[in-house]
């Protein structure tokens, strides 16, 4: 025999209470994934130890130079991640015109009035939280891809300084095509410092990127962080705020 409900409130539909359908989409190609955490993990790498070749710790000097190697072994961890990764930009960069259309370089420079349209009512939902929710981004949304430009810039601007800094101490032929940039930026210094300062727009874009990958994630439930594993995202086809 069923216990009987008591009380209105139990009687009450709960808001939500049905699941949502969910349109399961292959979004990100086994290259753009590959480049992802290869990526991921370089710019980790060339971060921590540029910020140790700039500003060595005292502790590590606790013994004799002839007795460690330590800050050879940042140097190298350094240049290796450095030619790793423009190494994956390369085959990204192909991929920009080979992949699909969420791979597409089109995504990232914003071109048309809709790309900053886009861009705005993400200011508005993300960064001012004006509104509630804005349109659903299966691929990457117009704010996001346009500070993945930027960040290739900075990318191109530290491969050119790095290059340049590294053909002093350098006989291959590949770095002594940077070495105009040195006299060109006033000297060694000027160079090092320049790449140090834009050192610290990848540290802020981690901070910011880690934290949108799990807000999004948590808020429109797309799968934003599995994707880039297995590549698949999924749509919510009906939503009730």
């Amino acid at each position: 025999m069923s216990t009987p409900v008591i009380g209105a409130a139990a009687a009450k539909p709960v808001a939500n209470e049905l699941p949502a359908d969910y349109k399961r989409i292959y979004v990100w190609e086994f290259p753009v994934r590959l480049f992802h955490w290869v990526t991921a993990l370089s710019i980790a790498m060339l971060c921590v130890t540029g910020f140790l070749i700039g500003h060595p710790l005292h502790a590590f000097y606790a013994a004799e130079a002839y007795q460690q190697y330590w800050f050879g072994w940042m140097r190298f961890v350094h240049f290796a991640s450095a030619f790793v990764l423009v190494a994956v930009s390369l085959v990204r960069l192909y991929w920009a015109f080979r992949g699909n259309q969420y791979a597409s370089w089109r995504n990232f420079i914003p071109l048309t009035g809709a790309q900053w349209k886009s861009i705005w009512e993400l200011i508005t939902v993300e960064v001012l939280q004006i509104k509630k929710y804005g349109r659903y981004h299966v691929g990457h949304n117009a704010m996001a891809a346009f500070s993945y430009f930027i960040l290739f810039l900075a990318f191109l601007f530290q491969t050119v300084t790095g290059l340049a800094l590294y053909s002093n101490m350098s006989d291959a032929r590949l770095t002594h095509v940077f070495n105009w940039v040195v006299p060109l930026m006033g000297g060694d210094a000027n160079v090092r410092f320049w790449h140090h300062a834009v050192l610290w727009i990848f540290v802020l874009f981690i901070i910011v990127h880690v934290y949108l990958v799990f807000y999004d994630d948590y808020v429109e439930g797309g799968g934003e962080m599995s994707a880039m594993v297995s590549g698949w995202k999924f749509k919510r086809d009906k939503r009730e705020d």
